[in-house]
């Protein structure tokens, strides 16, 4: 969808995951999938050392803020605007603000550039980009709509899925 742009919202700390979830419950419940594509939480893999062990974790990369790809309307204004836990779009005064492309590649976001790839599920894929870089797996599937592949990958001794975008791999002959 041509109309659809990113929005960052505000939220209260520590609410970011429950206004994910509040957000994506009213886009079912009022079937706003045509017009609220995507809600995410950026977030990112850092290692910790706790109590002399290491430990990955993930950690969002902006507390406080969710990312919204959508259509700006009065609908999906007033549903966002007022979901528990958001304070606001981020913007000046009430007129949300669109993030740019260029604000959205570090984030790791598609800003509308679809990639055609030749995957299959069992195929190997090199990861090129990304946390999981110069990692090879398996694909375990294919998401065309998030263009995402998903692999397995050896997490403190188990097969963990992992979601990884098309832009950051590469199929292996």
């Amino acid at each position: 969808m041509s109309d659809a742009k990113w929005y960052v919202v505000h939220t209260y700390s520590g609410y970011e995951n429950k206004v994910k979830a509040n957000i994506e419950k009213t886009i079912e419940n009022r079937h706003l999938e045509d017009q609220i594509l995507e809600v995410r939480v950026p977030m990112e893999e850092v290692e910790e050392v706790r109590n002399g062990a290491r430990k990955h974790v993930q950690r969002k990369l902006f507390p406080g803020y969710v990312l919204l790809n959508m259509v700006m309307n009065d609908d999906t204004w007033y549903v966002v605007r007022n979901t528990r836990g958001v304070t606001g779009f981020v913007g000046p005064g009430s007129k949300p603000v669109p993030l740019s492309p260029e604000e959205m590649r570090p984030l790791g976001v598609e800003t509308g550039e679809k990639f055609e790839i030749d995957l299959a599920v069992g195929d190997e894929v090199a990861v090129i980009g990304g946390a999981w870089k110069d990692y090879s797996a398996k694909v375990k599937a294919v998401n065309q709509s998030k263009q995402t592949v998903t692999i397995d990958v050896d997490l403190f001794g188990r097969a963990t899925p992992v979601e990884i975008n098309f832009a950051d791999v590469r199929k292996v002959d």
